[in-house]
């Protein structure tokens, strides 16, 4: 006898999850992790401060983009929820109010790394993010502290090429965001290891 087939997950399903944790349809699978930890937090906040001004608002930047925290994405038949998505205005004008999920592929993902998601963000949704045509991603790492930034590749679609891995407190001009000085140590700076 073989295995039996596999249930594929639905959206009832992620509907009906459990409160504390994030649930997300990955290939077909209900992929349920927790909500993210103190440090998992901090980062996502100050990345949130850091880029919000500038570019969502257009103070000390060129504005032009809707950034959101853990927005839910319906892609392909996958519903994935990155950390911090970011479209710009051309790709998406105004935030719609109904349904409480998006169907429209950001043009850049933001995914802060932790022992629990990891597997999941450099694996397959990097994978999905790619094959939806999202521009760019950023995959962060506290513990490490580190960004890795990632950028669509023109010569083979659905593929990423590294546009470099940066530490500590490095000021970094990463793409989409590339016309402004980010400080790493923004990210990590109230955060104790």
């Amino acid at each position: 006898m073989g295995k039996p087939a596999k249930r594929i997950a639905t959206y009832d399903d992620v509907i009906n999850a459990p409160d504390d944790k994030i649930a997300e349809i990955i290939e077909g699978e209900l992929v349920l992790t927790p909500r993210p930890a103190t440090l998992h937090s901090v980062a996502i906040g100050e990345l949130l401060q850091e880029l919000g001004p500038p570019f969502s608002r257009g103070r000390g930047g060129p504005g032009g983009w809707i950034i959101l925290p853990e927005p839910e994405l319906h892609l392909d038949g996958h519903v994935l929820v990155p950390d911090v998505a970011g479209w710009r205005r051309e790709t998406m004008g105004t935030v719609p109010r109904d349904p409480p999920y998006l169907t429209i592929r950001p043009d850049w993902v933001c995914e802060v790394l932790s022992p629990s998601t990891e597997r999941w963000d450099r694996g397959a949704k990097v994978r999905l993010y790619a094959q939806a045509g999202v521009g760019n991603a950023w995959l962060v790492n506290p513990l490490s502290r580190t960004l890795e930034v990632l950028r669509l590749s023109t010569d083979a679609p659905s593929r990423w090429a590294s546009m470099g891995v940066f530490t500590e407190d490095a000021k970094v001009r990463a793409e989409p965001f590339e016309v402004f000085e980010l400080g790493l140590d923004a990210l990590w700076r109230d955060v104790q290891l």
